[in-house]
């Protein structure tokens, strides 16, 4: 089988990891690494030695002629870059958000569909079993639901100096909202109604039009609701910052994760679990629960880089086997279309009609 040259584009955390995942993937070439001031990252020509660096993205497409292209830059780049790509001819994988605005997104959608390439956007949480089956418990527990979801993220030094770029172009609730969301739609099918959201600026190191936390609740046409919360920075609490609950007429399911052994700006703890708590409501006669908990342990979960193995793997087979990806781009624009007008409410006070 023709290796898939891969042009990978950002190596900071997520690209880094994802550049791991092309070299241990036999179906994958690594055609250049691009980042600005890579030729001073000593660690990426150690690790990576041979392959081609630059520092500018467009030089590296028209020097490499890649098969496809990986977007892991900041989010205020992805929607231009991904269109470069696109236009080069290059099937896409991209870090979510796909692109800032609903409209660019059905734009790139658009284009990726009319030149026949492929685009897979990095919903990690889609290809990890626990969360798949938190999903399935879900959907077992009749509707209407109510869903409790947040990532606080209590950051300092490096963490902290990421946290603070992303907020130059993106806030928390919608960075890292359209993950959670996505699992509120896959497991209520259903379609999005309306958005509230508020928002603080808990710091003068963020600009004045941003802010550092904030918190949504969504309505759904089945009846279900959602709300997820997010916060980033030094001043962030440990405790509760990672609350993950599904609750329908039938009980309940939970992820139960050992906060004794993670911090909440650890990456592996953002899709970490230990065990699934599945509660059961059906009383007796006698008023009490006819059945105790069930735990479903999770010890054997793999870890941050395994997932974006499984990330890219998902890709190659889409390239590969020409998996039909709409189902997966259109799902990807619903999540970014709630986290918008999450973030349009917090800026206007206003409930967003969807």
């Amino acid at each position: 089988m023709k290796k898939v040259r891969v042009l990978v584009v950002g190596v900071g955390n997520m690209g880094l990891s994802h550049a791991r995942a092309y070299a241990a993937n036999e179906g994958f070439e690594i055609a250049g690494l691009c980042s600005r001031g890579i030729d001073q990252r000593a660690d990426i020509k150690a690790e990576f030695p041979g392959i081609a660096l630059f520092n500018d993205y467009a030089e590296a497409l028209a020097a490499t002629h890649p098969n496809a292209v990986s977007i892991n830059t900041w989010p205020d780049t992805h929607g231009e870059y991904a269109k470069m790509a696109l236009n080069a001819g290059c099937h896409l994988f991209i870090e979510k958000p796909l692109a800032a605005t609903v409209e660019e997104a059905r734009a790139i959608a658009a284009l990726a569909k009319d030149k026949k390439l492929k685009v897979v956007i990095g919903y990690i949480l889609r290809v990890h079993p626990s969360w798949m089956k938190f999903v399935e418990v879900g959907r077992t527990l009749g509707k209407p639901l109510v869903m409790r979801m947040n990532l606080n993220q209590q950051s300092s030094g490096a963490q902290w100096q990421v946290h603070k770029q992303l907020m130059n172009s993106i806030s928390p609730i919608v960075d890292c909202g359209v993950h959670y969301v996505d699992v509120m739609c896959q497991v209520t099918g259903a379609m999005p109604k309306s958005v509230h959201a508020v928002g603080v600026r808990l710091t003068d190191e963020v600009g004045p039009e941003m802010y550092n936390y904030g918190q949504l609740q969504v309505t759904f046409d089945d009846g279900s609701v959602g709300w997820y919360e997010a916060g980033w920075g030094p001043m962030m609490s440990e405790t509760a910052f990672f609350v993950k609950d599904m609750i329908g007429p039938k009980g309940s399911v939970s992820i139960a994760m050992d906060e004794s052994k993670t911090e909440s700006a650890d990456v592996d703890s953002h899709t970490k679990t230990s065990a699934l708590r599945v509660h059961h409501g059906r009383l007796g006669s006698d008023g009490k629960f006819t059945r105790k908990d069930d735990i479903i342990r999770m010890d054997d979960e793999p870890g941050h880089q395994e997932l974006c193995n499984r990330e890219q793997a998902v890709f190659l087979d889409a390239i590969v086997n020409d998996r039909d990806m709409t189902r997966h781009v259109d799902e990807a624009i619903n999540s970014l279309r709630i986290v918008l007008a999450a973030d349009e409410s917090v800026r206007t006070g206003k409930v967003v009609q969807l």
